[in-house]
């Protein structure tokens, strides 16, 4: 290598990080640029990561390190700030084309090395010969000498992923071989370079860290905002961490932009100098036109793009870490931000492309049964028809099993494309998202709209027409009182297919029209045939719903065993589901609190009612009979608790569904029932004054059963002697001396409600 103002003729003083004072050093026979031997500098607002360089630090007794992963994660910096905190002494040498000769790597090494220790100057000698026979001498000798180091250091090959020639990456195994006891030699780079890793990690010889652990965690994300002056606000703060998924140049790029909402600008300048303007046309073009899609395969990219190596360039792709990763599944997805400069770079290139692609991704998600998929992919294309198709067959599976959330997201994607009204199936499936949403107002308009739709044409389902899912939805809302409510679930019955994803929640709303007609008995009926259906088809949210349904006809007939075991059913079946704060998780939730009243475990009934009270808040007269059920039970809860305040709020939310929907009824008893209860609570005076502790509160509905007091202890997990005591001093303190006249008179006092059909046993203390 020739010499220039930028080579580096004669040793520096030898320092670690610590400056100690040196003899001056004889020059050395050959030239190195100084520039490929020093660390980078630590600037102000870098990101931090502790937890990473303490691991380093920590693990000596890997011989090879290698930290491998794409552009802009931050490798270097990682091993700047690990070295800086090093005990051991530590050389740098950052890699370039150049280093492809093996005898220029190695003299850049053995500058680097020679710092730390001064090198023997016969491999000196070995490495100034200018038509040096490396593999006879300059190897050789360098790795003896490295060998004989007295004390471990830590030499860093950065950017090592320059390195092709065989020869330059075999004088690098050479010296990996022969490092001295607890030195490490770090491999950092884009690409993991070409060595026998796996047989190194085999024999415990590698620490590799990759993307995954070089990624910033959420606590390092915010650091480094911080650092780099961002005044962005905590919403888009989260938002930036995560669609930089931990990758910090693009979080930093992002945050710069001069539209926080839209960093493109910056990044796709990012992308085009370091990657795009870099790759081959048929590569790039690759990248772009599979930007379409969420998950890569070798199949599907092959039908889009109609080639048959779409498996081979995948590989490649993932191997060469440029933003592409494997999602554990078989496939591939790209960076979200890469994806989106990609998207943007296929819009400038090939426009007129981009429907055609989705629409071909369509076909091939269709033909392969992956019908979700396939729907945006159709909406994408503007093929509304067909995705309105799509829309109705994988929206109504995704309703039934409780992942009504996911079903929102297809329609507000839907409205976006089309115009909801006229797809009357589509309208159907808003207007019950509306109403799990409490936005009654909504749902009646999407009820309209497909009242007057085309309603002829056989659905997904196998149904004839829409007429039996419009009947449902017009059920479920129950704007006209309960008999037009079981006219229209009957109707729909007749007409929904048996295997009908519909069919179990109608039967549901079967149940619930028999209970607001009088007729517990058929309406139990129709809740265990829903169950029944539920379970073939795995319908998890009629399922659910059927399951409290009974829990709560149970404990209305005082059968405490059998609604405990039904409540307890649908509790299981809700934690089945990924969305445990659906609008009707509430009623599931104070159907076990209830349970959890009759059998005296006060402690675990909070817990079910703090679960319940999102959800009940969003439940009001869009599906009266639901809201009602669920507030006169939470009512009562409270009621029991002796909580007044949401007592007062319960009733609050009851009253507002009643007033808009007065015609419910039997379940009018059960809101009279509640407005009596809160508002004896309400009108009640502190019982403080009867002495009562929380302990003996809790025993007191316990006294009102047949349990004897070894029994109650039990189940309070105190011993019969603790119980005998409290039970005394409650007699003492309501002036009684027996425990049926305790019991009277705790009634007496709103201490216990006992009043038939009330459910269970109410302590109001």
């Amino acid at each position: 290598m020739s010499s220039s103002s930028a080579a580096f003729p004669v040793r520096r003083p030898r320092t670690r990080h610590i400056p100690v004072a040196v003899a001056a050093p004889s020059p050395l026979p050959f030239d190195v640029l100084e520039s490929k031997l020093c660390a980078p500098e630590l600037r102000p607002g870098i990101a931090s990561r502790p937890g990473l360089v303490n691991r380093l630090r920590s693990e000596r007794t890997y011989p090879l390190v290698a930290i491998v992963g794409a552009a802009g994660y931050g490798k270097t910096t990682l091993i700047a700030q690990w070295t800086a905190r090093e005990d051991r002494a530590s050389a740098w040498v950052t890699v370039d084309a150049h280093d492809n000769d093996a005898l220029v790597l190695l003299r850049h090494i053995a500058a680097a090395l020679d710092r730390i220790e001064p090198l023997p100057e016969d491999v000196l000698e070995a490495l100034a010969a200018p038509s040096a026979r490396i593999w006879r001498t300059a190897v050789p000798r360098l790795a003896r000498a490295v060998a004989a180091f007295r004390s471990p250091f830590v030499l860093v090959l950065d950017d090592v992923d320059l390195l092709g020639t065989p020869e330059a990456l075999d004088a690098i195994k050479a010296l990996a071989d022969n490092l001295p006891a607890e030195s490490s030699l770090v491999l950092a780079g884009r690409v993991q370079p070409r060595l026998p890793f796996a047989r190194l990690r085999a024999a415990g010889r590698l620490l590799q860290l990759g993307t995954g652990e070089l990624a910033l965690n959420r606590r390092e994300a915010e650091l480094l905002l911080r650092g780099v002056g961002s005044d962005l606000d905590p919403d888009e703060v989260a938002r930036l961490i995560v669609s930089s998924e931990g990758w910090a140049t693009g979080l930093v790029l992002s945050a710069r932009a001069d539209d926080p909402h839209d960093g493109l600008q910056p990044l796709a300048e990012y992308f085009e100098a370091e990657h795009l303007s870099r790759l081959e046309p048929e590569r790039l073009a690759f990248l772009c036109r599979t930007s379409v899609l969420d998950r890569l395969t070798g199949p599907l990219c092959d039908a889009l793009l109609g080639g048959t190596a779409g498996a081979v360039e995948l590989e490649s792709l993932a191997r060469a870490n440029l933003f592409l990763a494997r999602d554990g599944n078989g496939g591939y997805r790209y960076h979200p931000l890469f994806r989106v400069a990609l998207r943007r770079e296929l819009e400038r290139r090939e426009p007129g492309l981009v429907v055609e692609l989705h629409a071909r991704a369509a076909d091939w998600y269709e033909a392969h049964g992956d019908r979700e998929s396939a729907l945006g992919h159709a909406l994408a294309a503007g093929e509304a028809a067909r995705a309105a198709a799509l829309l109705a067959d994988v929206a109504v599976t995704a309703f039934a099993a409780g992942r009504d959330a996911a079903v929102e997201v297809w329609l507000a994607a839907f409205a976006n494309a089309a115009p909801i009204e006229q797809y009357p199936a589509v309208g159907v499936l808003a207007g019950w998202i509306h109403a799990l949403r409490g936005r009654a107002e909504d749902a009646e308009r999407c009820l309209a709209a497909a009242e007057q739709g085309r309603l002829d044409g056989t659905q997904p389902d196998g149904s004839a027409s829409v007429r039996p899912w419009v009947s449902l939805l017009r059920a479920a809302l129950c704007a006209d009182g309960p008999d037009r409510m079981a006219e229209d679930v009957a109707g729909a019955l007749r007409e929904l297919p048996a295997a009908s994803p519909w069919r179990p929640l109608a039967l549901v709303l079967e149940g619930i029209a028999a209970l607001l007609r009088a007729d517990p008995e058929a309406a139990n009926a129709a809740f265990a045939a829903a169950d029944e259906a539920a379970a073939l088809s795995g319908a998890i949210f009629p399922r659910a719903l059927a399951h409290a349904e009974r829990a709560l006809l149970a404990l209305a007939s005082d059968d405490a065993d059998r609604a405990e075991g039904l409540a307890a059913k649908a509790r299981e079946l809700l934690e089945e589901t990924s969305e445990q704060v659906c609008p009707t998780s509430a009623i599931v939730r104070a159907a076990v609190a209830r349970t959890y009243l009759r059998q005296g475990r006060w402690s675990d009934v909070p817990g079910e009612l703090r679960a319940a009270e999102p959800p009940a808040a969003s439940l009001g007269h869009a599906l009266p009979w639901l809201a009602v059920q669920t507030h006169t039970s939470l009512a009562a809860a409270y009621v029991a608790l002796r909580d007044r305040d949401r007592a007062r709020a319960a009733l609050e939310q009851l009253e507002l569904v009643v007033d808009r929907r007065p015609d419910l009824g039997a379940l009018s008893d059960d809101v009279d029932a509640a407005r009596s209860s809160v508002r004896k609570l309400l009108d009640e005076r502190e019982e403080a004054s009867t002495g009562l502790t929380a302990a003996e509160l809790r025993l007191l509905p316990l006294l009102a059963t047949h349990l004897s007091f070894r029994e109650i202890g039990e189940r309070l997990f105190v011993s019969r002697n603790t119980i005998k005591t409290q039970a005394i001093s409650v007699y003492r303190k309501l002036n009684v001396s027996s425990r049926s006249s305790a019991i009277e008179r705790a009634v007496e006092l709103s201490l216990l409600d006992l009043t038939p059909g009330h459910g269970e046993l109410t302590r109001a203390g």
